[in-house]
């Protein structure tokens, strides 16, 4: 920022500013609403109508998250003593916060933690008197953007929040919402429920929100009752849930969902994005078999959040990526490593179709690709090209049931490939498990064979 006098704006001068680098940002021309605001850096400094202005550009969302972060920090650094600003700034973290990628990791920007420990000693100071209301709406929004390190006090704040104004049913719903980021869906369900019961005109972030809680606390009642409201074609079914017809979408799984963690492992860990099918507006069944191992796999019942992080573009088709929310059944699917050859594009994958059970024949050479952050977030890239491409040496999993004896898997398997001309498959943990142990031998050396290669 200029070292240069600073000139003090009036009231007018600062309403305009603001008002024009929204209209920019949401005319799309957002280099052209950071240059409005240009004026307003500089005089909040010294003025806090003019800081307050500026939160008020970031809380509607008209500026990049790494430049929203940029004024936060600013406006941290010169009100730090002053309890409405930083209010107003906690309210704006959300906004400065990617909250569609659910499990990211807690920000790494000091801002967070300084925000939660002013309003956290300003919370106490001015307890029972009216600045406590607006402190902690600011201490709320800002701790729980920290991911699982400050739970207790984000917790604290919304409660106290429902008490200090419990006909507000905002209070209520965001409550809920932080129960069920953290996997507490029971009461999740009771948190939305008063919110939606204290308006009067049905509000579409409730009833979801209230569907999703209820269907990871396995209320398949009350979630049959929201969807049904909300004019889905859906019954109760598999897994004792609501089930409909809904297109296949893709999840991007974590190791650790934010809704599963601690704060002392507050990170995703690993993640790889699948296909699931869809069993309801939230949750399905993974249809991919991990090339990673996270912990969840093929078959396994999973709960999704709302919000798509982004789209993947199939052709013409626009398919949604959901964040994994919580993992509601392991199913314990055996998984077996394989590796072969094929003459066609997807000969072995299509040996799924000749076995029985819900088993799979999953490539992952001619299907798994690590793509970059930027490839992976834009809705234009064609996934179809990426993976699309033509493989004569195959690895990947095999994923069958635990019911179903791996000997008859692996005699289903040579049954498909006795009708296939030109293709092997080689699975020697399979031939283990089956008791098959010559066979093992030779499979487990066609099978580094092809690896190594």
């Amino acid at each position: 920022m200029s070292n240069g006098p600073i000139a003090v704006l009036s009231s007018e001068e600062i309403e305009a500013l603001a008002h024009d680098a929204i209209a920019e940002a949401q005319a799309g021309r957002k280099q052209a609403a950071w240059e409005r605001l240009q004026p307003l850096r500089k005089a909040q400094i010294r003025q806090p109508e003019a800081a307050r202005a500026l939160l008020g550009v970031v809380y509607e969302q008209c500026l990049q998250r790494d430049v929203a972060i940029d004024i936060l920090s600013e406006v941290a650094q010169f009100h730090d003593q002053d309890f409405r600003v930083l209010s107003a700034l906690g309210r704006c973290l959300e906004a400065a916060s990617d909250i569609d990628d659910l499990n990211a990791p807690p920000p790494a920007d000091p801002v967070f933690h300084t925000v939660v420990e002013k309003l956290n000693g300003w919370a106490k100071v001015y307890e029972g008197q009216p600045q406590e209301e607006p402190i902690l709406e600011g201490l709320a929004t800002a701790a729980r953007m920290l991911a699982r390190q400050c739970d207790a006090i984000a917790e604290s704040s919304h409660r106290r929040l429902t008490e200090i104004n419990p006909k507000k049913s905002a209070y209520h719903y965001n409550l809920g919402l932080l129960y069920k980021t953290r996997g507490r869906f029971a009461e999740g369900v009771t948190s939305n429920q008063i919110a939606a019961n204290l308006v009067d005109e049905v509000v579409e972030s409730y009833e979801w929100n209230l569907g999703i809680c209820a269907t990871g606390s396995g209320n398949a009642a009350v979630a049959l009752d929201v969807w049904k409201r909300m004019g889905q074609a859906i019954e109760i079914g598999r897994f004792g849930l609501p089930e409909g017809r809904y297109a296949q979408c893709k999840v991007k799984l974590a190791e650790r969902p934010l809704a599963e963690r601690t704060s002392e492992l507050d990170d995703p860990g690993m993640e790889e994005t699948i296909w699931i099918e869809r069993l309801s507006p939230c949750h399905g069944i993974v249809r991919s078999v991990l090339y990673q191992r996270l912990g969840i796999d093929y078959g396994d019942v999973i709960l999704i959040d709302g919000a798509p992080i982004t789209h993947h573009a199939y052709g013409e088709v626009k398919v949604p990526v959901f964040p994994h929310l919580a993992t509601l059944l392991r199913r314990n699917y055996q998984v077996f490593d394989f590796a072969g050859t094929q003459d066609t594009a997807r000969q072995l994958a299509d040996i799924s179709a000749d076995l029985d059970e819900d088993a799979v024949v999953y490539s992952h050479s001619e299907g798994f690709r690590m793509l970059c952050a930027n490839c992976w977030r834009d809705p234009d890239v064609d996934h179809d090209e990426h993976e699309g491409t033509r493989k004569h040496v195959v690895t990947g999993r095999i994923a069958a049931p635990p019911g179903l004896a791996p000997a008859r898997l692996l005699d289903l398997i040579d049954k498909a490939l006795a009708k296939r001309e030109r293709c092997q498959l080689y699975a020697p943990d399979l031939c283990a498990a089956a008791g098959l142990t010559a066979r093992e031998r030779i499979d487990r050396r066609r099978f580094a064979l092809l690896t190594s290669n």
